[in-house]
């Protein structure tokens, strides 16, 4: 018995996907986070002198949780678009900018490569373009959930880059080691 799914069916495959995708894509962003040490919690980045425009730390965490929501979900609905034209590229285009996202923590807050982790972030944006792109060929709300995305990333890339001009030789500035008093 050959049939076409029903809109139902339709849509309970792509909840599926999202209801596997999503938390992926959470959790290896939040490990990322994690293994590098990132956040206000790390001696080197609270060593550093911020922008005016650094929020508060806790920001940070609030806005990737809802970033990888997103593009989660969008990567959802192209995994979900089986037989559409650029579908492969979109697939391989999305899996490059988000290693690239999951590498930037650890290259700026584990290895402290200020000046490394901007031009990584321009990378990550370039390819977040295209993917943006080639997902709005396939699904034009998949496209939309990644645009804040790429707000977020203009955002990064401006205090990250302010970070460097107001840190010369952040990669080489030493904290000492913390104290305790028993």
């Amino acid at each position: 018995m050959n049939q076409i799914a029903s809109k139902g069916q339709l849509r309970m495959s792509l909840l599926r996907w999202v209801l596997f995708i999503v938390p992926v894509i959470v959790i290896l962003g939040f490990l990322s986070g994690q293994l590098a040490g990132s956040g206000e919690e790390n001696r080197w980045f609270s060593a550093l002198i911020k922008p005016d425009a650094q929020p508060p730390g806790w920001v940070f965490g609030a806005a990737w949780t809802i970033l990888y929501i997103m593009i989660g979900s969008a990567f959802a609905m192209i995994l979900h678009a089986r037989g559409a034209p650029l579908r492969g590229l979109a697939i391989i285009l999305f899996l490059a900018q988000f290693a690239l996202n999951l590498f930037w923590s650890p290259l700026f807050f584990g290895m402290h490569q200020v000046s490394a982790a901007f031009w990584l972030l321009v990378a990550i944006f370039v390819l977040s373009v295209m993917t943006t792109v080639v997902f709005g060929r396939i699904r034009k709300a998949a496209a939309w959930l990644m645009v804040p995305y790429l707000a977020w990333l203009c955002f990064a890339g401006i205090l990250n880059k302010q970070i460097d001009i107001l840190n010369p030789g952040a990669e080489t500035l030493v904290v000492p080691a913390a104290r305790t008093q028993i």
